[in-house]
């Protein structure tokens, strides 16, 4: 069994800046895809950010420039930094992972959330 468990999530000021991290536990033989997401209040769940274990990444537009997905493999841990935080950014971000188990050859997981709010 594999559980992801967030933290780094909080309030913080316009502008701002906050680390999330994501790190996968259990029987894990390989991770192939570890990326973020978010809802807000009354909105879709969006994925923002993705990175491939090849190291390939992708953002979304209204985060571009200004949050990075990071992972190390051997660690089986990502992160996601936000920096120029803005209020439209408020929202409770999820951590995804597709990976290769001991038991079989994918599978998917979700983080619990953990809520970021920006506001003055």
């Amino acid at each position: 069994q594999v559980q992801l468990v967030e933290s780094g999530g909080g309030f913080v000021q316009p502008g701002g800046s906050l680390r999330l991290s994501c790190v996968a536990r259990g029987s894990i033989r390989s991770i192939y895809v570890m990326s973020w997401h978010r809802q807000a209040p009354g909105q879709e769940r969006e994925v923002i950010a993705t990175m491939t274990n090849g190291g390939s990444t992708h953002y979304r537009d209204a985060v571009k420039g200004r949050f990075i997905i990071s992972r190390d493999n051997a660690q089986n841990t990502a992160w996601l930094q936000m920096n120029e935080l803005r209020p439209t950014d408020t929202a409770v971000y999820f951590c995804n992972t597709q990976m290769a188990t001991h038991a079989a050859l994918w599978e998917e997981y979700w983080g619990q959330g953990t809520q970021v709010t920006v506001s003055s």
